[in-house]
Order: structure tokens, then C-alpha cells, then sequence
């Protein structure tokens, strides 16, 4: 498949053409990279590299739209033939866009007005796209967004202490640079040679635009960019994170209005209202010649950063890597090892010639820690074009599944017991009692009890379910925990590093064990159903369950093909009892795009 992908800025075009084979797990190859910039008295600079072959210089294009409309001669000319689609990165997405969508007039309408969350962004992406669309009308249009990454976030990320009536209209954290730090999350774990959902990874995005991102075992937690891309780190011409309270300050001090506030916060902040430029390049040059307002913003900037990085690694309980991307993360050492110093105390160090010698060349993502650092730091290209362009093709290969009725079942909850706790809990040689089977063939419930107890309550006659495990685990309700009193994670099964202990009490002892989590849902799948659904083990779908009013849908849920599984879906008493979910209710997997309203 040959895609040819759109990244369109305020005052840039960059594009580029990918040719993937189709199906899984091919690889995407990119046979042209372009850009036009600095639009100015009807003439742009370009540049282009088809191959070993590099070319630029100025080209008279006034603006983006007849840079666009000149692609399709510029590929004429170097004989790349077979375009199949055109795939759009889009900055805001919000709620509605967890996967990549076609950009057809409903979808177009939805990104549009959500414009005044991102208008930096949101009205030149639309302009390539309706451009696009007039030039390639018989090819599909793809978005990617840079907010569906963040969807993934838990209600305690993305939700703002404001009353009801505001986040009913729509107020809440939605996270930015979401194309970014997936790559870099995924080019990291396979530089570390380990899984990404083993791998807790800070993503540190510092360009023009900067953010920070908690990635935890392959999923978004957090993202320091919020409601708009404003909120956060300091960047090239945005502030970051501002008191709220500014607004009436200046208002009433300056007789400023909200728009010209909100103006001079994406525009004229950030390096630019500190330094008067917007380019670390400058402002680095400008310190080392002694500018105080230079340096005293380099500190600002470094400090923020690193205090993100500080807050994601507790957040998270841990950090395996940090990452850092985008222009002023691959090429400034100095940055790099600014941002790093006073994190000694979580066992990250930077090595000093590792970080002077960084080279970024064929998509290198090189580790510049000091031998014996518990966190591996790494540099690494980000390569949204790249992205897009498998984001676009796994859209356009998905196969045409036919739909297979789920049943649901109701999850309470339960312990899953390893053999040194059976023994420590029920003593030296017992053996558990089969109460029943399950539906998932293998699978029992036991006649045996224990009791859970936390700091501020406990939770006796608790089920427990068989054969015995590797390692304990613990499942209960989001509710539960906090009858119990503890912060439990939301994991899948067997995700169990870094989860809290809870105490455990049986007839004969008790123990105190890690492995407390909230199940994340999913669904048991015979392979034959997988098959005729066209899904795979590990991936997320959206599930809807019930019929007309009363359906709702399930996003984020994950699928488990397993050899003898009995297809079912699992939710906990939580989502059971949100949804009026009783028995005998049954759920069907939606296509993605589709998916607008998931809980």
C-alpha cells in the first residue's frame, strides 16, 4: 500500500509517501520526505529527499493550499506512481476520534468545531485536508490524532476540579503529541529489547511545541498538555502552565480580554515572551554570551521538565526509561543533561561522552545513561509521518469482520492464589475444593474463602478461584477499593509489578502480598470467533452491549485469544452495575471508528 501523508502547521507543510506491504507486522518504508515553510510574498523554501537524492531551495507557493495542489506534479516528476490513500495527522480529536477515522463532512464538522481548543493546529489540518480531498477526490482520507492516545487516560488524569455544569460541557484533559510518543514508546522498548507493555516510559517531546507523556505497560497514562495543547511545559511561543486566576489579574490590570489573553499565550510567551525568540538555538547562543533573560529562561525551561518527568515517575511507581524527542530534545546535549541533573535520586544518570555523541541517523534511538543507571535515558527521532502512515494502512487493512454475539459475564470479586500462599493461608499441604466450573474451560471456583483487609475496612468471604497461579492475584471493583482504602490500579491480568499489597487472612494464617488490581475488561475468545471477527490477541475494540436506548458501548477492551476459550466478556460489578448489565445479556465487538461513546 502506498500512503501519502500530510502533517499541515500554522505556517509549514511537511508531507512524505510510505510504501507498506499489506497485512500484520510488515514493515513501512519511507521512499519520499518533503517540506515547505516559511510562506512569505507568494514564494516558500522546500526541501526534498527522494532516496540519495536531496534538492531545495525557494519555490513560488503562496501558501499552503497551492503548495498542495503542486504535489502531484513534484511526484510526477520523480516517477512515484500508485498513491491509495492520503492519511492527515490532526491535532485535536477530542472525545470522539480513539482511532483513525475517514475525513468525510461528519467528520470534518466534528474536528471543526473543536477548533477553539486547538487554533494553531486544527484550522491549517483542515485546510490540507479539504485541499486534499479537491485534488485526490477518489482516494480515501485518512485522520490520525494526536489526542487518541490520551484517551486511555483514568477519570483522575483527565478530569478538572471544576463544577459539573463545565465538565458536562466538555472541559476536561485531553493530551497532545499523542503520534509522537507512541513511536517513541514503541522505538524505545525495541532499542531496550524488552515488551512495551512491560515498560513504564516518560516520552519528553521538546520542540516548538513540548510535552511530556507517562507511558505505564503500553498505554498513556498522562500527558502534561490538557484541555488545549497550552497547558504544561514552557515552548517556543506558548506559556505552559498559568494560574487560571491570570485571567481576571489581567483583565482587571490591564483591561485585557479573554481572546487577547489567550492570544498572547499561544503567540507571544513561552522562549518569546521570556527572550524575544522563540528558538532555543538563540536563546542557548545568547546565554553563553551572558543575556540573563537567556539564561534565566533555559533554567525555567529545564526545571519544568524535569519536574513533570519527577512527578510521572511516582505516578507511575517507577520508571524503566526516559526518552527524549523532537528538535530540541535530539540535538541539544546540553539540554539533555541540564534536565537530568538532580534526578540521581531515582537512579538515573547521564554518561557525559554518551550524550556529547549522540547520532540519530536511520531512526538510531541510542541510550546515553552512565553504566549502572537503574533508568535507561535515550534520544530518539520522533517520526509522526511514519506513524500515520502504519496508523493509516492497519485502518485500511482491517478486515471486514462479521459480527459474533458476546455473551458478558459479571466479575466479583475473586483471589487467584499462588502455592506459597495457599500454604501460608490455609497450611502445609492443603489442597482447594472444587465448588463448580467455569465457562472458561480449566477454570473453577473453590468452597474455600479469605478475607481482604485494607488501612480502612475489610472484605470477608471473598471467592477463590482456580488451579493455582505463579503469583497471587487479587481482583476487586473500583468501589471496593474504597471500601478497603486503597489506590488500585486498573491493569489486565497478570500485570502485577508495582501494584499495592493488600493483607490476605485465612484459616490458618495471613499475609500481606502484592498483586491488587482492578481488572481491566476484556473478552475470552475462541480462535475461531477471533478469527471471524477478524481480531487479534492483545488488541482493543469497543464493545457494545444492549439495544437501542439502553445500549451502551465499552471502549479500551481488550481481547485474549486463547487455544480453549469459551468467547465471553468480562466486566466488573462496577461497569455491570453502571450499565443495568443482568444475566443472559450479550455485547457485540463495533468497528472503532464508529465508537463515539464509550464509557
Amino acid at each position: 500500500m502506498r500512503i501519502l501523508v500530510f502533517n499541515a502547521g500554522s505556517s509549514s507543510l511537511k508531507f512524505g509517501v510510505f510504501d507498506r506491504a499489506r497485512g500484520a507486522g510488515h514493515e513501512t518504508t519511507q521512499i519520499l520526505k518533503g517540506s515547505f515553510e516559511r510562506f512569505r510574498d507568494g514564494a516558500c523554501a522546500y526541501s526534498l529527499e527522494v532516496g540519495s537524492h536531496t534538492e531545495g531551495g525557494q519555490i513560488d507557493h503562496a501558501d499552503i493550499a497551492a503548495a498542495i495542489e503542486a504535489v502531484p506534479q513534484l511526484l510526477a516528476d520523480h516517477d512515484i506512481k500508485g498513491i491509495e490513500a492520503v492519511g492527515h495527522r490532526i491535532a485535536h480529536g477530542g472525545p470522539d476520534f480513539a482511532a483513525p477515522a475517514t475525513l468525510d463532512g461528519p467528520a470534518l464538522a466534528k474536528v471543526e468545531a473543536l477548533t477553539p481548543l486547538a487554533p494553531l493546529h486544527n484550522p491549517a489540518n483542515l485546510q490540507a485536508v479539504r485541499v486534499a480531498r479537491r485534488v485526490w477526490p477518489d482516494l480515501p482520507q485518512v485522520g490520525v490524532f494526536d489526542t487518541s492516545f490520551h484517551l486511555s487516560n483514568p477519570p483522575r488524569v483527565h478530569t478538572y476540579a471544576v463544577p459539573q455544569a463545565w465538565r458536562d460541557a466538555g472541559l476536561r484533559r485531553f493530551g497532545f503529541h499523542g503520534t509522537s510518543h507512541k513511536y517513541v514508546a514503541e522505538r524505545a522498548a525495541e532499542a531496550l529489547g524488552r515488551p512495551l507493555a512491560e515498560l513504564k516510559i516518560i516520552s519528553v517531546h521538546l520542540g516548538n511545541g513540548a510535552s511530556v507523556c507517562a507511558i505505564s505497560l503500553g498505554k498513556s497514562l498522562e500527558s502534561s498538555m490538557g484541555l488545549t495543547p497550552l497547558e504544561g511545559l514552557v515552548m517556543g511561543t506558548r506559556s505552559g502552565d498559568v494560574d487560571p486566576g491570570a485571567f481576571g489579574y489581567l483583565n482587571r490590570q490591564l483591561g485585557l480580554s479573554i481572546a487577547e489573553i489567550e492570544e498572547a499565550l499561544n503567540k507571544d510567551s513561552g522562549l518569546k515572551g521570556l527572550t524575544g525568540s522563540a528558538d532555543m538555538r538563540d536563546v542557548e547562543e545568547r546565554a553563553a554570551q551572558g543575556d540573563p533573560a537567556a539564561q534565566m529562561a533555559i533554567n525555567l525551561y529545564a526545571h519544568r521538565v524535569r519536574k513533570y518527568i519527577g512527578a510521572y515517575a511516582a505516578g507511575m511507581g517507577g520508571v524503566d526509561a526516559v526518552v527524549f524527542t523532537g528538535g530540541i530534545g535530539e540535538n541539544s546535549p546540553s539540554m539533555r543533561r541540564r534536565i537530568c541533573d538532580g534526578l540521581d535520586f531515582m537512579g538515573l544518570h547521564v554518561d557525559f561522552d554518551r550524550n556529547q555523541q549522540v547520532r540519530l541517523k536511520d531512526r538510531a534511538a541510542p541510550q546515553i545513561q552512565s553504566y549502572g543507571s537503574r533508568v535507561a535515558v535515550l534520544v530518539t527521532e520522533t517520526a509522526e509521518q511514519l506513524q500515520i502512515a502504519r496508523e493509516v494502512a492497519a485502518y485500511l487493512d482491517r478486515p471486514m469482520a462479521r459480527a459474533v454475539p458476546i455473551p458478558v459475564a459479571v466479575s466479583g470479586r475473586h483471589v487467584h492464589l499462588a502455592e506459597d500462599s495457599l500454604k501460608a493461608l490455609f497450611g502445609p499441604g492443603y489442597e482447594l475444593t472444587v465448588k463448580k466450573p467455569l465457562r472458561q474451560p480449566g477454570n473453577w471456583a473453590a468452597e474455600e474463602r479469605v478475607t481482604l483487609v485494607g488501612p480502612k475496612g475489610q472484605i470477608e468471604h471473598v471467592a477463590i478461584l482456580g488451579p493455582l497461579r505463579k503469583r497471587t492475584q487479587i481482583e476487586v471493583s473500583r468501589t471496593d477499593s474504597f471500601a478497603l482504602g486503597i489506590d488500585v490500579p486498573v491493569r489486565d491480568s497478570g500485570q502485577l509489578d508495582g501494584t499495592p499489597k493488600i493483607r490476605l487472612v485465612g484459616p490458618h494464617g495471613q499475609i500481606d502480598t502484592d498483586g491488587l488490581i482492578v481488572a481491566s475488561r476484556h473478552v475470552h475468545m475462541h480462535p475461531d470467533d477471533a478469527a471471524a471477527m477478524g481480531l487479534e490477541d492483545g488488541q482493543n475494540v469497543a464493545v457494545r452491549i444492549g439495544q437501542g436506548d439502553r445500549a451502551l458501548t465499552f471502549g479500551h477492551t481488550l481481547i485474549r485469544v486463547q487455544p480453549n476459550a469459551f468467547t465471553e466478556m468480562h466486566i466488573d460489578t462496577d461497569e455491570a452495575n453502571a450499565a443495568g448489565i443482568g444475566p443472559d445479556w450479550e455485547g457485540e465487538v463495533i468497528d472503532l471508528e464508529a465508537h463515539l461513546d464509550a464509557v
